[in-house]
């Protein structure tokens, strides 16, 4: 009986280890991303709202994601991060295909992803900066600002 009363605490402390580890995890992926980017227009939901169909939109969420509901004419570009959710991100380490934005880096570009949480749109607009872009624009709102403005989803 002892044995079995150890058995459960060891399995016990082990389910709360395994918690505590999984919350840690799940805190980076919570970190809300910084309020502006060199090169890049951060703009409102109201902003946005009066670019559809005048400015390439890219959703930079996962697939499943964007068949939930995405912003009219959005295109979807998911972003496979594995970078650190920070600043000075290491880009080498993501796959983002800069070759499926517009030729034209003049363009008038709306990336977004979930909202201040989304670390892919805030990382593809950096990347795209970097790479000579002009006119990108980052909702950092996301679908998540547009949606709690009341606006509809495709």
């Amino acid at each position: 009986m002892k044995h079995n009363r150890r058995s459960i605490g060891l399995a016990g402390l082990a389910a709360v280890i395994m918690g505590v580890a999984s919350q840690g995890a799940g805190a980076q992926e919570k970190r809300t991303t910084p309020v502006s980017i060199d090169g890049v227009k951060v703009i409102s939901v109201e902003t946005a709202k009066g670019l559809v169909g005048k400015a390439h939109f890219y959703d930079y969420r996962a697939a499943v994601s964007y068949g939930k509901g995405h912003i009219k004419g959005a295109i979807a570009m998911p972003y496979n991060g594995k970078s650190e959710n920070s600043p000075d991100f290491d880009a080498s380490l993501d796959q983002f295909d800069i070759a499926k934005l517009p030729a034209d880096k003049a363009a008038a570009i709306v990336m977004y992803s979930d909202g201040p949480t989304g670390w892919k749109s805030y990382k593809a607009s950096v990347q795209a900066a970097r790479a000579g872009y002009k006119n990108i624009m980052w909702l950092r709102d996301g679908v998540d600002g547009w949606a709690k403005a009341g606006l509809t989803l495709d």
